[in-house]
């Protein structure tokens, strides 16, 4: 599973993004993307250096969403990028060869001119209504999922689903193609969110895909 550390949900829910980003750490998140849309500049980048070092511990990987500059200053493994944000060829001029980067998809047209770019994943949703991240675009459901993953693997692309995830949804998601599913909500709706991490990976893992 991808582990967003969202800003804004974290402190919805009476988290620092640091204190979310350790919890899901120690759960077991191999892989988390930060996401603060209205954080400046050098908070951004001091705190997604923060987590590289905290991950680097676990053996876990950060994505930086939107920001190519913070993603490549911090040592990220990658930036993840949305439809209005710098296109995959500019972001990959920034960030290197090696590192991942990862594009938002909405709609069958979006998905058709993504594979042809320069990324490592394609993110397809919101599958579900998500209070979390607005994107503009109504729930694409699971049959959407099930066509971008066809898509993204005539491409050679990891496909990884977004969008009102939540443990008991998140199977159906898996079944219906994608290689991951991005959580923000549903991380820190229990309280818990080292469990909520671990239950996830226990329920993945039982469908042989984590």
């Amino acid at each position: 599973m991808n582990a967003i550390i969202d800003a804004d949900a974290a402190a919805r829910a009476g988290w620092g993004v640091l204190d979310l980003a350790s919890a899901c750490l120690d759960g077991g998140a191999t892989f988390l993307q930060l996401r603060a849309k209205n954080a400046s500049s050098r908070w951004l980048l001091e705190t997604a250096e923060t987590i590289v070092a905290l991950g680097e511990r676990h053996g876990a990987r950060l994505i930086v969403n939107d920001r190519a500059d913070v993603a490549r200053l911090a040592q990220a493994t990658g930036v993840h990028v949305g439809q209005d944000d710098l296109a995959p060829g500019a972001v990959r001029r920034i960030v290197g060869p090696t590192q991942i980067i990862g594009l938002s998809t909405h709609t069958p047209a979006q998905i058709e001119a993504a594979v042809r770019e320069p990324i490592d994943y394609l993110a397809v949703g919101p599958v579900f209504g998500s209070a979390s991240k607005a994107t503009g675009y109504d729930a694409v459901g699971l049959e959407m999922v099930t066509l971008a993953a066809d898509r993204a693997r005539a491409r050679g692309l990891s496909l990884v689903a977004i969008g009102g995830i939540t443990l008991e949804r998140a199977a159906d998601v898996i079944r219906a193609g994608a290689d991951s599913v991005a959580v923000i909500g549903d991380l820190v709706a229990s309280g818990d969110p080292r469990a909520r991490v671990r239950e996830y990976l226990e329920r993945l893992g039982s469908e042989g895909r984590v």
